[in-house]
C-alpha cells in the first residue's frame, strides 16, 4: 500500500512561483481559481512558505527541492506527481528528490510548520 500526495506543491505555493506582496502570475493555477487562492494563499501559509524558503536557501536548496524531499522521506509515499507545463519544470521536478533530509532538518521543518 502506498500514498500519492494530492496537490504536493500546494498549487504552486511550494515552487517559489508566488510572492506574498506580488500579484498572482497571469494564467497560474491560483490566478485562475480564486477558491484555491483563498485556500493556499493565507497569511499562515505565506509565513510558513517564507520560513521554509529561507530554511532551504541556507542549505543550498530550493523550496521545490524541500517539498519533494520532505514528501519522499516517508516510505509510504510511492511517488510525487507534480504537474509541469514546461520542459524546465519537468527537469526541476526530476532533480528535486535528491536532497536527503537529516533528523535535525525534519525537526526544524516541524517547528516551522506547526
Amino acid at each position: 500500500m502506498g500514498l500519492l500526495p494530492y496537490f504536493p506543491l500546494a498549487s504552486g505555493l511550494l515552487t517559489g512561483k508566488y510572492e506574498r506582496a506580488a500579484a498572482l502570475p497571469t494564467g497560474s493555477r491560483l490566478a485562475k481559481n480564486p477558491r484555491h487562492a483563498q485556500r493556499f494563499a493565507s497569511e499562515r501559509n505565506w509565513r510558513i512558505v517564507g520560513e521554509l524558503a529561507a530554511f532551504a536557501a541556507r542549505r543550498g536548496h530550493t523550496l521545490l527541492e524541500l517539498a519533494f524531499s520532505w514528501l519522499l522521506r516517508d516510505s509510504v509515499v510511492a511517488s510525487v506527481i507534480a504537474g509541469a507545463t514546461t520542459e524546465q519544470q519537468v527537469e526541476r521536478n526530476a532533480r528535486a528528490a535528491g536532497w536527503i533530509l537529516s533528523a535535525e532538518d525534519l525537526a526544524e521543518i516541524d517547528r516551522i510548520t506547526l
